[in-house]
């Protein structure tokens, strides 16, 4: 017997979808309910190594920590990886299966998926007792709507009904709610049950006759109005929205141990992947983190990361055309501390040969690390552990740059010469004895009296996010409609909302 399953929508991109399917997923596991989360495609530079070695995105990792379980590729069956405007790597079932243009991809490929997709669907809900799927973008998308295999194509292919999420702190979600459904099918609205309003500021009664107009013109109830939460990003699909100048992550609260604060750069670099390495630093109380682009930024920075990327040599002509690559050697030389991760590490190096991802050959590296680097078409795809610092370190791999190290001190897969550090790990800093030794070194060579919090846990705190998003679907949605929805399906008799979609 089948599971019961659900589909999160969204009005645009960044309604919530990803935090409101963890929700979900968090408060029904909390219920004793067997749970799995599943995207059917997801478009995102933020992604994950599963156990097995399958590359997925880094959003369902986190719904499947919401839901207690391991994540695996069933869950998120396509994963496309910008590498331009206009080209994206497509990786299927975790393994990557080449480039291919957005024409070229929505034009034949991923019709050709949709079988795929709906057996890694069917296989989960064969599984658990309940599977909740997040949607892309949206699902009115009336240009894509022939090929879709992630919206309204998955929902009536597998009988799931859906609920639309629509940011309400962005305005206009009352004619985002009612135009998505007027733009699709009868076919398609049929599948439509009802509406959840996010990020809701203010006294919920002034809000409730819009919602009762909403009902009269859709026949279609409105299921909960979530609060606005600060600090509930957490994994967010893509950091392309990260790269502008001086955006801060969200910190923690509490005061700092120690008599300093630490500041910590991020360079904003282009095609910028796993930007959440650097989440677990921001936990740490009296850690700031903020994202730059300028070279004037790096000056009262205690610690520079170059994070990861999809676009190694592309960010190394970013980083030269804006006089930051020239801060970065500087920073080098005076021994102030760096941190290169995966792409990062890649351009500390001396020496690039890459005929894989930007297929430029020979490039020449920032010269700080002696590595020389070379891009293999097959992708590695690794959950390693070790040591460094004297405390013990998990990390994962995603990347095609092959490291051929030729001096300087190990650390982890990488080298670290003077105060300049670089692994191909991702991860490492959410190891809490390892990142406390890091950061101590850091303070110690910034000449900071910044101490580490002893007891911190990254782990802790990320299960503390998820409960309060399990705490938001519990406190502000109706909860027994929404299983109704799940175990029974879209109500029958829901009205038809012209026009539907173009012919």
């Amino acid at each position: 017997m089948s599971g019961g399953g659900l589909l999160v929508a969204g009005t645009t991109s960044d309604a919530g979808k990803s935090v409101v399917t963890a929700g979900i997923c968090r408060w029904l596991v909390r219920q004793g309910v067997k749970v799995a989360p599943f995207k059917a495609q997801n478009m995102s530079l933020n992604s994950f190594v599963t156990r097995e070695g399958a590359e997925i995105g880094r959003a369902q990792a986190m719904q499947a920590q919401a839901c207690r379980i391991e994540p695996t590729a069933l869950m998120n069956p396509v994963l496309l990886k910008p590498g331009s405007d206009r080209t994206s790597q497509v990786v299927l079932m975790g393994k990557p299966v080449g480039e291919m243009s957005a024409r070229g991809y929505h034009g034949e490929r991923q019709e050709a998926l949709l079988g795929t997709v709906l057996d890694c669907l069917a296989e989960l809900r064969g599984t658990y007792d309940a599977v909740i799927c997040e949607g892309a973008g949206s699902p009115a998308e009336i240009n894509l709507r022939r090929t879709d295999i992630v919206n309204m194509g998955i929902a009536r292919n597998a009988g799931l009904p859906v609920l639309v999420v629509g940011d309400i702190d962005r305005g206009g979600v009352f004619a985002s709610f009612f135009g998505t459904v007027a733009l699709l099918s009868p076919e398609d609205q049929a599948f439509v049950a009802g509406f959840l309003v996010n990020k809701f500021r203010g006294d919920v009664s002034l809000l409730e006759p819009g919602l009762e107009m909403l009902l009269g013109l859709t026949g279609r109830r409105t299921y909960g109005v979530l609060p606005f939460r600060h600090g509930l990003g957490i994994d967010e699909e893509d950091g392309l929205r990260i790269s502008s100048r001086g955006t801060v992550r969200e910190s923690n609260t509490a005061p700092p141990v120690g008599e300093d604060v630490l500041r910590v750069a991020v360079c904003a670099i282009p095609l910028m992947s796993n930007f959440t390495d650097v989440d677990a630093l921001a936990a740490e109380p009296g850690v700031v983190v903020r994202f730059v682009d300028r070279p004037e930024e790096l000056a009262d920075a205690d610690l520079v990361v170059i994070p990861g990327t999809r676009g190694t040599v592309k960010a190394l002509e970013w980083l030269r055309e804006r006089g930051l690559a020239e801060a970065l050697v500087r920073r080098a030389a005076e021994q102030r501390p760096t941190l290169g991760i995966c792409g990062g590490f890649q351009i500390l190096g001396e020496h690039i040969d890459d005929e894989v991802e930007s297929r430029q050959g020979a490039v020449e590296g920032l010269g700080v690390l002696p590595l020389r680097v070379r891009f293999a078409r097959e992708k590695t795809l690794t959950r390693p552990v070790g040591e460094a610092l004297g405390e013990p370190v998990e990390g994962y791999e995603i990347h095609h740059g092959v490291a051929q190290l030729t001096g300087g001190e190990t650390f982890l897969d990488g080298c670290r010469v003077g105060q300049t550090w670089g692994t191909h790990w991702h991860g490492s800093l959410e190891s809490d004895g390892f990142r406390r030794a890091f950061l101590r070194e850091v303070a110690a060579a910034a000449g900071r009296r910044f101490v580490p919090a002893p007891d911190t846990s990254f782990a802790a705190l990320r299960e503390e996010q998820l409960d309060r998003l399990g705490d938001l679907i519990e406190q502000h949605a109706d909860t027994d409609a929404l299983w109704r929805l799940i175990e029974s399906g879209a109500p029958q008799g829901l009205p038809f909302i012209p026009p539907g979609a173009p012919a």
